[in-house]
């Protein structure tokens, strides 16, 4: 990065601070990782009415759905990390195995890159350990 493309990458993040404080009195130093706290994985019945029934009910279910989006979020890198700690959580929570969201997450190493994956795995690696054995994994 060039020193002035630096200085200007610089301007536009605060910009885009001020504006976000502007929008959002008091959120300035927001940690997207402190909702995790308050709302670590959503009820099966919602899980099931957003994710499996309300785009086409006779279509995926939950559980695809959430690793679907797994995938689509490992290619976007770490700049989707809250999101997909979120999501592993759900689609485990709607019966998705730890392999399989580990092999989605293999998967998209061809189109995402394997430092993509690599930060996805470590992702899934640390919502696994906050998450009871599973029986038939």
């Amino acid at each position: 990065m060039t020193e002035d493309f630096a200085k200007m990458f610089s301007a536009w993040m605060e910009q885009g601070q001020k504006m976000a404080s502007a929008f959002m009195p008091g959120m300035e130093n927001f940690d997207p990782k402190s909702l995790e706290k308050f709302f670590p994985a959503m009820p099966k019945e919602l899980l099931e009415m957003w994710f499996g029934k309300t785009f086409n009910p006779e279509g995926l279910d939950a559980r695809t759905r959430f690793l679907v989006t797994i995938a689509a979020l490992t290619v976007l890198g770490p700049v989707g990390e809250p999101q997909l700690r979120m999501t592993i959580k759900n689609g485990l929570a709607a019966g998705a195995t730890k392999r399989e969201v580990a092999e989605v997450i293999w998967q998209m190493s061809m189109f995402g890159g394997v430092p993509a994956m690599q930060k996805a795995l470590e992702v899934a690696q640390s919502v696994f350990a906050e998450t009871p054995e599973e029986k038939d994994a």
